[in-house]
């Protein structure tokens, strides 16, 4: 059986970052947490606009959701990216800032984001949440889908789970 910490591989820096795009961007909607100190913890599915060069996540919200309201309140926010049918992952915990202004909101908005705002970009209650990531942490394939799924049919029949094809580990940027 090997090491669990041969599938270990933290990523610093530009890596992270990479990373950080790779999978968010790949992915595009993740449970957004607010009020982490709450139980149960309010959560809401988000559709990510983009990441910048700097690994900050930009969605679209309205003004008059709770979200918006609990980040007002606090601003620590937990991102959960989940792709199970690649078995990409990713959770990021974040500092969350709410931007009201039309230059960002510019820059930020797609096509789509009318679907939630009648008036489209100029509606009054969109606002932009940008989320500067403080920690995260992946698990990912190491060879890609189809390799991963012959690595474990493999330990499937013969019991050799010594390389099931994942990797994971911290992104420190």
């Amino acid at each position: 059986m090997s090491d669990h910490k041969d599938k270990i591989q933290h990523l610093f820096n530009q890596d992270a970052i990479d990373k950080i795009k790779e999978m968010a961007n790949d992915i595009k909607v993740c449970m957004m947490c607010t009020n982490l100190d709450e139980k149960p913890t309010p959560s809401r599915p988000m559709a990510l606009s983009e990441v910048d060069n700097n690994a900050n996540l930009w969605f679209i919200s309205s003004s008059q959701s709770n979200k918006n309201t609990e980040i007002e309140n606090d601003s620590d926010v937990q991102l959960f990216f989940s792709k199970n049918a690649d078995s990409h992952f990713l959770s990021l915990f974040g500092q969350a800032s709410i931007y009201t202004d039309r230059k960002t909101i510019e820059e930020v908005w797609k096509p789509i984001d009318k679907t939630w705002f009648e008036d489209g970009k100029e509606d009054p209650d969109v606002t932009v949440i940008k989320v500067t990531p403080q920690d995260a942490y992946y698990w990912d394939t190491k060879d890609g889908k189809m390799i991963s799924m012959l690595k474990w049919a493999k330990g499937a029949i013969t019991g050799d789970v010594s390389d099931d094809g994942g990797i994971e580990g911290k992104l420190n940027i």
